[in-house]
């Protein structure tokens, strides 16, 4: 007589989800989720990296457009010293004739007499070539003067008679590559030195410079 048949083993139903509580997990489901939150972080970075680029860039080109402005800063500074060094020295000193200068500069005036189209010696030999050297454009200027008085005055003891020389350039600011205009600025400069021979008070008579007895 054989042995008792065991009964077949029922089989045991897979299960999709796990239950914890009253929440079920699907193990597919939680893998699908942490696959799309991984690529809402690489979105968040992008994002953050496109900020932090273009506030980079716009931080970069505001310094390549300031520096530009200080360059021709001082390229006008350094023409009008140039110009004004030479217009305060007696001709003699240039191969000329004593007592006289290389430029015959008018007095000083206020409101100041000034001119966009300078054409003086001491403009065309000493000033333009410093400009040009900085590829800015002699025919750029504006304001220009050029003029001869009392570099004080309010009239202190020591007043000096010296050479002025101002002018103005107008620096059109753009963003470099893309060619966008960001408006016009004039950029001005002045410059005074004194005259290397002072004038002298002769016969009692006051001084004068450019015609103009001392304050």
């Amino acid at each position: 007589m054989s042995g008792p048949v065991n009964p077949e083993p029922y089989p045991v139903p897979q299960m999709d989800s796990v239950s914890e509580g009253n929440v079920h997990l699907n193990p597919a489901m939680s893998s699908t989720s942490a696959k799309s939150g991984g690529g809402g972080e690489r979105g968040a970075e992008m994002l953050e990296f496109a900020l932090l680029f273009a506030a980079l860039m716009t931080l970069m080109l505001g310094i390549v457009v300031f520096v530009r402005a200080y360059n021709i800063y001082q390229t006008m500074t350094r023409g009008a010293r140039e110009g004004a060094r030479m217009a305060v020295l007696p001709s003699a000193w240039n191969g000329g004739s004593g007592g006289s200068y290389i430029d015959s500069v008018s007095a000083c005036t206020s409101p100041p007499t000034t001119t966009n189209s300078p054409d003086t010696t001491i403009f065309n030999d000493y000033i333009k070539p410093v400009l040009e050297s900085a590829n800015l454009s002699p025919s750029g200027v504006q304001n220009y003067q050029e003029c001869e008085g009392w570099m004080d005055p309010a009239g202190t003891a020591d007043n000096q008679c010296g050479v002025t020389v101002s002018f103005q350039y107008p620096y059109h600011m753009s963003i470099p590559f893309l060619g966008a205009s960001l408006g016009t600025i004039n950029i001005g400069t002045h410059v005074q030195m004194r005259r290397e021979d002072q004038p002298m008070a002769v016969g009692g008579a006051s001084a004068l410079c450019a015609g103009q007895s001392e304050p």
